[in-house]
């Protein structure tokens, strides 16, 4: 399964990039990424993901190492546990550029986050749906987030 989201925001590349080369700062915005601890030496977190269904509450436990990181530009994270079993893949895919100014030449930004997920525990029609539901909200309190922080004080 994979799922693209696109955003402009308007600031500049590094003041978002703040927000997503770091995943114990998406609890803030993305309510899918219910605890994340950063291990201590790594470029590593131990990141717990948690959706509700009527009911029902489905959680996963992940290790998510950044694998690439370009400042401003790019931050990609893949699942690396460290318990020597095979376990489905996750990816997750921050890449940033700038656009051209607004019309009254404040700075703006293009996201695009890229996940990537091939297990079965989010397949289904309806827990599918909730991811997706799940990102697409966290893409907006994203916005929202990065829309507040660039108004003048």
């Amino acid at each position: 399964m994979e799922i693209v989201r696109r955003l402009v925001a308007p600031c500049t590349p590094a003041r978002l990039f703040a927000h997503v080369d770091d995943l114990s700062r998406y609890p803030a915005w993305m309510d899918l990424v219910h605890a994340v601890e950063r291990e201590s030496a790594d470029d590593a977190w131990d990141v717990e993901l948690r959706a509700t269904v009527g009911p029902f509450a489905r959680s996963k436990r992940l290790r998510m190492e950044r694998t690439e990181l370009v400042p401003d530009r790019v931050a990609v994270f893949e699942r690396a546990e460290s318990d020597g079993r095979n376990h489905s893949p996750w990816m997750l895919r921050a890449e940033l550029a700038p656009i051209e100014p607004s019309p009254n030449g404040a700075a703006q930004t293009e996201l695009t986050m890229t996940l990537r997920y091939g297990g079965n525990l989010w397949t289904g029609a309806v827990l599918q749906r909730v991811l997706d539901d799940k990102v697409a909200a966290g893409s907006a309190a994203l916005l929202a987030l990065v829309t507040a922080e660039s108004r003048p004080s």
